[in-house]
């Protein structure tokens, strides 16, 4: 089987691969930061004691966690120039990104909050805090600490996801599979080559979860 595998070519698309991953990582980098912080005030807002900024998270949580990312991509990418919004693919792929994994991670982090015990909410309502300053230094960095591991996987899902703004040509890792496969009909080095990336990101994650887990004050029992 290797006698059959084309190294050369490989080497020949090393620079379109090297673009792309880095392409890739900031794709990646922009969504998570946007859609950790789209997380953040869902979960606010889903524990708010209004029922209709309540209401209004739960829409928003729900719409997306029930409909395929491929679906919501294309209506950003086709809907959104059809109402003369007209904006780079990058950023429709980002923006598609972003409120999808944001609603999983508001689901996340309200896990963590919920998991935290009322006396310190109590603890802090004594102290004179009001509700931002309650998130800010009681609740948000226990929850965050209790909920690293899902929200790396949730990372993850998102790195992997982003494979899919091949579909409307954005140049990242997958599109370079898809360009040496086109090219030089050679599927099995243009899509190995490519998992192989995936792969260096993914343990890339993995150690940066080790390394910030280890260094919160606030972290899950073992």
């Amino acid at each position: 089987m290797l006698e059959d595998f084309n190294f050369r070519v490989i080497l020949e698309y090393m620079p379109l691969y090297l673009q792309c991953f880095l392409a890739t990582l900031w794709l990646s980098a922009l969504s998570l930061i946007g859609a950790i912080t789209v997380g953040i005030t869902a979960c606010s807002m889903r524990l708010s004691q209004s029922r209709i900024i309540s209401r209004i998270a739960i829409i928003y949580i729900e719409s997306i966690r029930s409909t395929p990312l491929l679906v919501q991509l294309y209506f950003f990418y086709f809907g959104l120039p059809s109402m003369g919004i007209m904006v780079p693919e990058w950023v429709t792929g980002v923006f598609a990104l972003t409120l999808n994994s944001g609603a999983y991670y508001a689901e996340i982090i309200r896990a963590g909050i919920q998991g935290i015990a009322y006396g310190q909410i109590e603890a802090g309502v004594a102290s004179g805090l009001n509700y931002f300053q309650r998130m800010r230094y009681i609740i948000l960095p226990q929850a965050l600490g209790m909920t690293i591991r899902p929200m790396l996987g949730q990372a993850i899902v998102l790195v992997k996801d982003s494979s899919l703004l091949s579909l409307i040509s954005i140049m990242e890792l997958t599109r370079a599979g898809q360009m040496l496969t086109s090219d030089r009909f050679m599927p099995a080095e243009g899509f190995l080559t490519t998992a192989v990336f995936y792969l260096i990101i993914y343990y890339l994650l993995k150690t940066f979860s080790s390394w910030s887990e280890k260094r919160l004050i606030f972290r899950e029992a073992h």
